[in-house]
């Protein structure tokens, strides 16, 4: 039975509410909620004519799920100025659609609890297909306000060149 990992002194699995989102080489702030990473290939089946018992099985095209993303309505802009590179309300004729810059990729960092980078993904041709600018607004509501971003996604993969980094420790006085 082989170790989860090469750090020895780590047993425990990484946890999901410590990550950073990434793009146009800075940090989005105040990112919330990433919504999970999905792949699906479809299956194809086909059979020989004179074998009416079984049929084979064969990879088909894979499709991945779209990825959304939450947070706090703010002051801030970075959703709203990617949404608007796909659509533009009251832009002229032929120029709702900034196609020269409206997907781009983005990275998304899993940290450890002491804030160390240890898995990422990078995430492919990523375009907004959804914006939600405001929640639901109710006066008797006592909650954050959220804004989400889904983005579709036409690849991704993790990067290999994250390593596990040496976890820190406290020196005894």
């Amino acid at each position: 039975m082989g170790q989860f990992s090469v750090n020895a002194q780590r047993f425990d699995p990484y946890k999901n509410f410590k990550f950073r989102v990434k793009w146009d080489g800075r940090y989005v702030a105040g990112i919330s909620k990433v919504s999970m990473l999905k792949r699906t290939t479809e299956m194809i089946k086909h059979r020989s004519g004179g074998d009416p018992s079984s049929s084979f099985k064969s990879p088909g095209r894979t499709e991945y799920d779209a990825v959304t993303l939450e947070r706090g309505v703010t002051h801030d802009v970075d959703f709203e100025q990617w949404a608007n590179k796909v659509w533009n309300f009251g832009s002229i004729a032929g120029g709702e659609v900034s196609l020269a810059d409206f997907r781009k990729d983005i990275i998304i960092e899993l940290l450890n609890e002491a804030g160390q980078t240890v898995i990422a993904y990078n995430l492919y041709r990523c375009w907004v297909s959804e914006y939600q600018a405001l929640p639901d607004l109710d006066s008797n509501a006592n909650a954050v306000a959220i804004a989400k971003l889904k983005l579709e996604i036409e690849g991704w993969e993790r990067d290999y060149a994250v390593v596990e980094p040496k976890e820190p420790s406290f020196v005894e006085p």
